[in-house]
């Protein structure tokens, strides 16, 4: 695939690759210069889930601070309330 580099030094990602790699505007990209050109990877990956059987797993990279302890219980209290009401 051939890209124009604008006056401004930008180039346009066509809207397929866009979507098949999930970058919507304002998405960041990571540059790595590589021998005889460049490299553009997402600066940062959401986390994702993926259902395998009756199981939600998580494919990708959490933020440093992330506490799963607090997440499950966060999200028991939502269902519950979801559940129950408030009662």
């Amino acid at each position: 695939m051939t890209l124009k580099i604008d006056s401004a030094g930008r180039i346009v990602l066509p809207k397929p690759v866009r979507t098949r790699l999930g970058l919507d505007a304002g998405a960041e990209l990571e540059l790595t210069e590589a021998s005889g050109g460049v490299l553009l990877t997402p600066a940062e990956r959401r986390p994702s889930l993926l259902r395998e059987g009756h199981l939600l797993v998580h494919q990708g990279a959490l933020p440093k601070d992330f506490d799963a302890v607090r997440a499950v219980d966060e999200d028991r209290a939502v269902r519950s309330h979801k559940i129950l009401g408030s009662r």
